[in-house]
């Protein structure tokens, strides 16, 4: 019920928005240009894709979804049948079990979530989005109310949503690119707002589930991940670009084609048909794949409608008028952009980092900031829409209003620390 007022509420504001800058201020393409406009047309003045070309992305983005869903669930039906997954929900269950007290020990979707978190971790999004739709699969068949989310996807995924990622490789890319003079200063940033957020987002669920988050084994796995994390953000910051992006490259891809490995290597074990238990899993994912099309495209359509309309260029416009009146320091609005459409697109939230850069310069202290947004958290909305949407569940809870707090969190931690390590070198 949530997203589905929020949804209304992009259109009818997008609208309203879009009907006064025609009526009122004599904008009479707009419409034209919210409908059938394409980015790459020359002639387009907003450089945005309207709501048609936005139809054909949707789809073009859940065709190119359908592969990679069929291979990773494909494999993981072989990880499952040769007994992977319970061993991964074996080796984590101590510390899940105190976060998901609904989940019976060992049972799969421990493992699914698992190799979630790990794929998000290492940035590895392609791998991250099946293993987390197998894990709401999961989840869902203890699930005792089918249209109501449960504790257990609650804290899924507002832990999903936070983003935690080691190294933000994306954003050191487009950095690079853009010729910055260090590409890889905000890789500090992003691993610590990554881990406030993921922290936030963890503690607003317990509290909401009554889970004690002081005992002993949720204390040492968390210190134990901070150590982790710790270490490796001081061998990374002891390399430049071109090394992280190399350590990252070999670091991620190597991992997946050692869970590749590991998963024939163990059905070669157990003795079971691995193809035929790939095939069975790989339709699954096409399923999926075709199933999450209605979400993905309704999501798109309304985040189009907004950027299009010139709302987040009014909401922009105003907060930077708001902070200037108050006399605060307004270097930060200019990154904002990015934060606000990071909920909404990943892609979006992309362009608006690059555009910042552009006008701004990669060393700006805008560029910075709105570099560490992009690194610092996933896709509130598209997450929502994609992986509720997966197992048809219609009453979202509390899970948007959590994200959004975890979010907050993160965005006033990014600005926080874009002071601390930029403010005073700009």
């Amino acid at each position: 019920m949530a997203l589905s007022r929020i949804w209304s509420a992009f259109i009818i504001i997008a609208i309203t928005v879009a009907g006064i800058k025609c009526f009122f201020f004599g904008d009479a393409q707009l419409f034209a240009w919210m409908v059938s406009g394409k980015a790459s047309d020359p002639l387009n003045p907003l450089k945005l894709d309207g709501i048609i070309e936005t139809c054909w992305v949707a789809v073009d983005i859940c065709l190119k979804l359908v592969g990679i869903l069929a291979l990773f669930i494909g494999f993981m039906n072989i990880a499952e049948k040769a007994g992977g997954i319970r061993l991964l929900s074996r080796i984590a269950g101590p510390f899940f079990s105190k976060l998901f007290p609904e989940v019976p020990r060992g049972h799969p979707s421990m493992g699914h979530m698992i190799m979630n978190f790990s794929a998000n971790l290492l940035g590895l999004d392609n791998a991250a989005t099946p293993f987390g739709l197998k894990a709401m699969e999961s989840l869902q068949e203890l699930n005792p109310d089918k249209e109501v989310a449960s504790n257990s996807q609650i804290m899924f995924l507002c832990l999903h949503a936070a983003g935690l990622n080691l190294i933000p490789v994306s954003v050191i890319a487009v950095r690079a690119a853009q010729h910055a003079s260090d590409p890889t200063d905000v890789f500090l940033p992003c691993m610590i707002v990554t881990f406030v957020g993921t922290m936030a987002a963890m503690i607003i669920v317990s509290f909401r589930q009554k889970i004690n988050l002081f005992q002993p084994v949720i204390l040492t796995w968390v210190l134990g991940i901070s150590a982790v994390i710790a270490l490796l953000v001081y061998y990374v910051t002891r390399l430049d670009a071109a090394g992280i992006q190399l350590f990252s490259s070999k670091l991620s891809n190597g991992i997946i084609l050692l869970v590749f490995l590991l998963i024939v290597l163990g059905g070669l074990y157990k003795k079971i048909d691995l193809f035929a238990a790939f095939i069975d899993g790989a339709k699954n994912g096409f399923d999926t794949a075709i199933r999450i099309i209605p979400y993905i495209l309704g999501i798109l359509v309304a985040v189009s409608m907004l950027r299009t309309s010139g709302t987040f260029d009014a909401v922009i416009s105003g907060m930077k008028h708001f902070f200037a009146l108050l006399g605060a320091d307004t270097r930060f609005v200019d990154g904002l952009p990015t934060a606000l459409i990071r909920p909404l697109s990943g892609g979006a939230a992309r362009g608006m980092m690059v555009s910042t850069m552009t006008t701004f310069g990669p060393d700006s202290f805008a560029s910075k900031l709105s570099g560490i947004f992009q690194g610092a958290s996933d896709t509130t909305f598209y997450v929502v829409a994609v992986y509720f949407g997966s197992v048809s569940i219609k009453n979202t809870r509390y899970a948007i209003g959590s994200m959004l707090i975890a979010d907050l969190v993160g965005v006033i931690t990014a600005i926080i620390l874009c002071y601390l390590f930029f403010g005073n070198s700009m």
